[in-house]
């Protein structure tokens, strides 16, 4: 929270879902109804990308998956200003500016890192 904004202390304790989308996907409605153990969904989103983090409904940052505790967590990565413009934050520069060395770049698929 933002010690210098002086509203951070009227509204500091209201409470906003935050959610995490992992991707989507459409699919027939028959495609849906056959759904059952083991199937399996491809969703729109390769597996090193960003997740998308809303604050009741709004897109306010990225990150990525990590484990806590046993449990998924988020790391944050970029913010996300009110008009739609990504701020990458120390990290994301850091791991932008590592994955510029020769062999990170020798050891990264050259299809954009889609998994198989």
């Amino acid at each position: 929270m933002n010690a210098f904004n002086p509203a951070s202390h009227r509204f500091g304790d209201v409470k906003v879902r935050l959610s995490v989308e992992l991707g989507r996907t459409d699919m027939p409605l028959k495609d849906v109804l056959a759904l059952n153990e083991g199937s399996v969904v491809p969703l729109n989103r390769l597996t090193d990308e960003l997740l998308d983090v809303t604050a009741n409904g709004r897109v306010v940052a990225r990150g990525e998956v990590v484990a806590q505790d046993g449990r998924f967590a988020l790391r944050i990565v970029d913010l996300v200003d009110e008009d739609g413009a990504v701020s990458t934050s120390p990290v994301a520069q850091s791991v932008a500016q590592s994955s510029d060395a020769p062999e990170a770049a020798a050891a990264s698929p050259s299809d954009g890192g889609a998994a198989s």
